[in-house]
């Protein structure tokens, strides 16, 4: 009879253990996406602050370049502009919104990068190259804060959506909803063409 008892408290305890674990499972995963998606901000507005920078160099050496000029001042007001918070992740309208700036912003800069081509004395001065080495390591740091946040999301997305999360959300945490990520536009796909 003790053994039973004994047998009984141990399976009790252990699932008491487990069922917690459980019930925090989901509140964590949803800070981590949450820490995530600061971080891609933060990568999005360092790389948003060193433009105005980078356009008063390259202006300096391309005057009448002033169409691009515009439009990366102009990708840029609209990337400040847009301002999503961990609250949206839910919404694929403020996700895909988000996006658009961002990639305005994107494409602005390589039109950007286009005109520097045509300037070889730009191209060595050391302030445009510390900004353009600036640049490509904030291109980067974006990039490992984008496949951060997926992985996120994904996990987040996962426990929501099995067993036991799924029951556990429902009980504890109605209000939990899946959440969006980046999508890869076709401009994104496309294989760029080299010319030699």
């Amino acid at each position: 009879m003790k053994k039973i008892g004994l047998i009984f408290l141990i399976v009790l305890v252990g699932g008491g253990f487990w069922f917690m674990t459980c019930l925090n499972t989901l509140p964590s995963l949803d800070e981590n996406v949450k820490e995530k998606w600061a971080q891609v901000q933060n990568q999005y507005k360092r790389r948003t602050d060193l433009v105005p920078n980078l356009v008063s160099t390259v202006k300096a050496y391309a005057a009448h370049e002033k169409e691009t000029f515009l439009q990366v001042v102009e990708a840029r007001n609209k990337a400040t502009q847009v301002n999503l918070k961990a609250e949206d992740l839910s919404d694929p309208q403020k996700i895909a919104r988000f996006e658009q700036a961002q990639g305005s912003m994107s494409s602005a800069l390589s039109r950007l990068m286009v005109v520097v081509e045509k300037y070889p004395e730009l191209k060595s001065n050391k302030n445009f190259l510390a900004l353009q080495s600036q640049l490509e390591g904030t291109e980067n740091r974006i990039s490992v804060a984008r496949r951060d946040f997926i992985q996120a999301v994904k996990k987040y997305n996962t426990e929501l959506r099995t067993f036991p999360g799924r029951f556990i959300a429902l009980q504890f945490y109605p209000d939990a909803k899946l959440r969006e990520t980046f999508s890869v536009t076709e401009a994104e796909q496309a294989v760029p063409e080299v010319k030699f």
